[in-house]
């Protein structure tokens, strides 16, 4: 579909990245990313072209930037798409565009779950065709129930995956706006501690406390998420240490580097706890966190705890399905000490970890999963 308001530009340069070569082969298939930090990617036989990074796709110049870079990538490679795939969100303009392109051509169309496509990638990256545990964290993806989620253990299998668990739910009082505000998420604790009468009082410079507090205590514009972004934005908040982001992670980004100055510590051994039904659950550290007066000493114990308590969810599941494989994809795992805490624990359990080598652990993966789902999804008859 492409923009009359483009101009392609004159003797063009091929845009085509050295190929991720697949171990699995198929009729060329089209992949147009996520919202945040998209990219598109094309596939010949077995060898997977993803374009160069177009960004978000909030503003006119990357929307045309996403047409454009489909046109070049068929042309360079001579290729017409039999198979289109995009997110499972059907308000991504993404998602827009590869419905209506495979609607305009007659093509089939694959819808995939957005950390489905995360785990996806990787096991592109490493040929994995075996079954995976995934672990995926990062700040939001539609789920499958409609849900925003986001702190996710799956079971990845080709074009079929399964959720083995979550984290624990967490309320985001005024939805996306809670996602630029870390000081909502801790207000959202602190409700939960049952200290809903705090939040005025623990953050006096937001002038919509009064009014977050009225909308936790009578659920108005308060949808849950499983998000390990949001876990963060939460034990920033707590800890006073980014109450409002001006760019996307600055709250995490400063847990990160108080924990790194901190250094290692022991994690809170009674900090979280799973669930029956695989719901895993840091309530009771951020109950500590809450009261904690040293903001440097309470991100250093976060980082600990959540690698402790990620680690042995992951053991836990991948005993029960024997599984040898564990990927770990989302933006959360551009955080150093959580990787490297975490595929430390892992592989000293025995288990093969899957980290992301040539692509980046964030959304500019996405197309590249959602490649490898829909050409399985091809073996199998769609």
């Amino acid at each position: 579909m492409q923009s009359p308001l483009y101009s392609a530009p004159q003797n063009r340069m091929s845009c085509l990245n050295k190929p991720i070569i697949l171990p699995v082969s198929g009729p060329p298939v089209l992949t147009c990313g996520a919202w945040l930090k998209n990219t598109v990617c094309v596939t010949r036989g077995n060898q997977a072209y993803v374009s160069q990074l177009i960004g978000d796709l909030d503003s006119a110049e990357a929307r045309l930037m996403l047409e454009q870079s489909v046109t070049d990538l068929c042309s360079d490679l001579d290729v017409q798409p039999e198979v289109v795939a995009h997110d499972l969100h059907p308000d991504f303009y993404s998602t827009q565009f590869a419905q209506s392109y495979a609607a305009q051509r007659g093509l089939p169309i694959v819808a995939v779950q957005h950390h489905h496509a995360h785990i996806a990638a990787l096991c592109a990256e490493y040929g994995v065709i075996q079954p995976v545990l995934g672990l995926a964290l990062d700040g939001v993806g539609l789920g499958t129930d409609n849900t925003p989620w986001g702190g996710e253990l799956l079971r990845v299998a080709g074009a079929d995956f399964q959720r083995l668990g979550h984290l624990a739910p967490l309320v985001m009082p005024g939805g996306d706006r809670a996602a630029r505000e870390p000081w909502r998420m801790a207000a959202a604790v602190l409700f939960h501690l049952g200290r809903g009468g705090e939040i005025a009082q623990r953050f006096p410079n937001q002038p919509g406390a009064n009014t977050v507090a009225t909308m936790l205590q009578r659920d108005l514009n308060c949808p849950d998420t499983s998000s390990m972004g949001r876990l963060f934005d939460a034990a920033a908040g707590l800890l006073g240490v980014c109450e409002i982001q001006t760019f996307e992670a600055q709250a995490a980004m400063l847990l990160q580097n108080l924990a790194e100055n901190y250094g290692q510590i022991a994690p809170m051994a009674e900090g979280y706890w799973i669930t029956d039904n695989r719901v895993l659950n840091f309530s009771s550290l951020l109950a500590v966190l809450s009261d904690c007066r040293d903001a440097s000493y309470g991100a250093a114990l976060f980082h600990a705890t959540l690698a402790a308590g990620l680690a042995e969810w992951v053991e836990r599941a991948a005993s029960e399905h024997n599984i040898a494989y564990v990927a770990l994809g989302g933006g959360c795992f551009y955080n150093d000490i959580l990787l490297c805490a975490l595929s430390d624990k892992l592989a000293q359990h025995g288990l093969q970890v899957l980290t992301a080598q040539q692509m980046q652990p964030n959304d500019s993966a996405i197309s590249l999963g959602q490649a490898w789902v829909a050409l399985h999804s091809i073996k199998r008859g769609i």
